[in-house]
């Protein structure tokens, strides 16, 4: 018998902060029962849950695991603009002029993770 993956754990400094900031990210909820202060948070998606766990030391290298995310409703380019102004930052800018590539964000606390193109514009360039 396999095993299945049944959450994907991010340790941070604040469960409840980040859990949201994620559920905006992926156009969900943070779980109902979950409270500022709280010791751990979860963000149900399609396909993956994350459950954000505090501990109290903070992040200090880079992240061995990243999130990979490839917008379902508008382009790549769009996605970036709209999570910069959710408060994520940019670590690295990999798009190509002939419109391939992807951008490297870094979350409210730091944890990497990248926006890929959607598959419409994946579908476009393809043809």
């Amino acid at each position: 018998m396999a095993s299945l993956v049944h959450h994907m754990s991010v340790d941070c400094a604040d469960t409840y902060r980040l859990g949201t900031f994620w559920a905006e990210v992926l156009n969900t909820k943070i779980g109902e029962d979950d409270h500022p202060g709280d010791p751990e948070a979860l963000v149900e998606t399609e396909g993956v849950s994350i459950l954000f766990i505090a501990v109290p030391e903070g992040k200090t290298v880079k992240n061995r695991l990243h999130f990979d995310i490839q917008p379902t409703d508008r382009t790549r380019d769009e996605e970036v603009e709209r999570l910069l102004s959710l408060g994520a930052t940019l670590v690295a800018d990999r798009r190509r002029p002939d419109g391939t590539g992807w951008v490297t964000l870094a979350d409210i606390e730091g944890n990497e993770f990248c926006v890929e193109r959607s598959a419409a514009e994946r579908a476009a360039t393809a043809s």
